[in-house]
């Protein structure tokens, strides 16, 4: 039906992409395939910002509905079920990881190659994700001016929105480090970042991070904080209290939650807002900590937008040795 000029993710809104609409009519409703990407359309939005039910050719519309963001320059199709979708989506994911996987090795013997011809000459591959593109194109061409005659820094793979398991396997394949700006690992990457053994590194500073990939580059990355995730929690419900403000009504879901820690408040895998924990309640009464499947009351220092569904990340930091 058309194709994808743009595609972002929107804090309130989820994935949100720019659709110019080539033939027949899109609809509210309509289930859609864009790359390895495939939804429900939600709703649609016209370039004035109005709400309306249907689209036709040559008309650009924000499409809201999809489960992840598509790649600009994807043609978008109206499939006619869910399975359809699913299988199409999952055919192109897999033939995605493999190309990136092959382009991943193929570079690495070319790596070797050019070492050889150029006296120890290194690369350092990297993997980027980001809240936004501009952010990911920011970064992106920050890191590739970095380098010297010994070393450069090389980005193998980069996209807007949570870390997946394409990116650790792509990672893995190719020895890269995976970092993520104001963005998170789904649970399912960071497990198996975990058992295979790669670093994810998070980022809420452009700077801090090309600084540290230049630091580690320059094998002058010396100790400095560092966060240890605690636990994280899902809020269930939000609680209006008087002279106490909101107060988010939630079960930790993995690790522990502590009074007075430092979490970060994350809404489809980006992260809204950093602070501390100023209260933690179990019923009335208030505590030190709260494990995994309990229920809890939380509330954040000077901050109250939180929304049902949103997560909530406890971590501590610490001073260690850092690498990468």
């Amino acid at each position: 039906r058309g194709t994808i000029i743009e595609a972002k993710l929107d804090r309130g809104r989820g994935p949100v992409a720019t659709v110019l609409v080539q033939r027949g009519t899109l609809h509210v409703g309509d289930i859609i395939v864009a790359g390895a990407e495939w939804g429900r359309v939600r709703a649609l939005m016209s370039d004035t910002g109005a709400s309306v039910r249907e689209a036709g050719p040559s008309v650009p519309v924000e499409v809201l509905g999809f489960n992840g963001i598509p790649e600009a320059g994807d043609r978008l199709a109206v499939v006619e079920s869910e399975a359809r979708a699913r299988e199409l989506t999952e055919y192109r994911a897999r033939k995605k990881r493999e190309k990136l996987a092959a382009r991943g090795v193929r570079g690495s013997l070319e790596q070797m190659m050019h070492q050889l011809k150029t006296a120890g000459r290194k690369e350092f591959p990297l993997i980027v994700k980001g809240d936004v593109q501009g952010s990911v194109e920011a970064i992106s061409g920050a890191l590739e001016k970095l380098g010297t005659d010994e070393i450069s820094a090389r980005v193998i793979h980069s996209g807007v929105g949570g870390i997946t398991e394409s990116d650790v396997t792509l990672a893995k394949s190719s020895g890269a480090v995976i970092v993520g700006f104001n963005v998170r690992a789904h649970k399912e990457a960071r497990e198996l970042a975990e058992r295979d053994g790669i670093e994810i590194r998070y980022y809420n500073i452009i700077y801090d991070l090309v600084d540290d990939v230049k630091k580690a580059m320059s094998g002058l990355l010396a100790p400095t904080l560092r966060e240890t995730t605690l636990g994280t929690a899902q809020i269930l419900e939000i609680f209006d209290i008087s002279k106490v403000g909101k107060v988010a009504g939630c079960r930790v879901t993995e690790g522990k939650v502590e009074r007075g820690a430092n979490v970060r408040l994350i809404r489809d895998n980006v992260v809204i807002h950093e602070g501390k924990l100023s209260q933690l309640k179990r019923f009335k009464d208030d505590v030190r900590e709260v494990s995994a499947g309990q229920e809890c009351g939380m509330a954040f220092e000077n901050y109250q937008d939180m929304k049902v569904g949103d997560t909530i990340e406890c971590y501590r930091v610490e001073t260690v040795q850092r690498s990468l």
